[in-house]
C-alpha cells in the first residue's frame, strides 16, 4: 500500500491487469454477491430522481424490489448501496440473452437520462471506501473476474 495525500491505495491497482470481459463472465458481478453496488449520498439522490425514467428499462422483479426497498438501501455494514432482488441480483440488472446489463446504463445509452451508472460500477474491480480520516482504494479480487484479468494481461492493460 502507498499513500497519496489522505488516500491509501493498494499496490494491486498498479500491479494487476484487467479488462472487463462481459462475453466470458456474463455480468456476474451484477448478479452474484451478498451486497448491492456501493453508492455515494449524491448517487442515491440521482437514483431517486431518475427512477421514473429508468423504470421502463427494468425487469418486473427489479421494479418490485425497488418499490419495496427504495431506490437505494443501507447495507449491513452501514453503507449506501443498490437494492437487491432476493438478496442476490442488483435490482437494476436486466438481461440481453444470458448476459447481465445495467438498466440505468441502457436508459443512458438511449438518451433518456444523462447519468450513466454508479461510479462504483464504472470503477469495478476498484473499490473506494471512505473513513473519517482517509479514503482506501482497493482492488477487489473475485474469481468471477479471472477472464477479465487474463484479457487485461493479454492486452497489457492495468487495472
Amino acid at each position: 500500500m502507498f499513500q497519496l495525500g489522505k488516500t491509501i491505495v493498494s499496490e494491486d491497482i498498479l500491479q494487476k491487469d484487467f479488462v472487463c470481459n462481459l462475453t466470458a463472465c456474463k455480468g456476474a458481478c451484477c448478479i452474484d454477491g451478498d451486497a448491492g453496488a456501493p453508492l455515494t449520498e449524491e448517487e442515491t439522490k440521482i437514483l431517486a430522481e431518475i427512477y421514473p425514467k429508468i423504470k421502463p428499462f427494468l425487469r418486473k422483479e427489479g421494479i418490485a424490489a425497488i418499490e419495496k426497498q427504495g431506490t437505494s438501501v443501507v447495507g449491513t455494514d452501514g453503507t449506501l448501496e443498490t437494492p437487491l432482488i432476493d438478496n442476490a441480483s442488483c435490482a437494476y440488472v436486466i438481461f440481453d440473452g444470458k448476459t447481465a446489463l445495467c438498466g440505468i446504463e441502457q436508459a443512458y445509452n438511449q438518451g433518456i437520462i444523462e447519468w450513466k451508472k454508479p461510479v462504483s460500477c464504472h470503477l469495478y474491480p476498484i473499490r473506494v471506501k471512505d473513513f473519517s480520516e482517509f479514503a482506501a482504494v482497493n482492488y477487489d479480487k473475485w474469481d468471477i473476474c479471472d477472464p477479465a484479468c487474463s484479457l487485461g494481461k493479454e492486452l497489457e492493460v492495468p487495472v
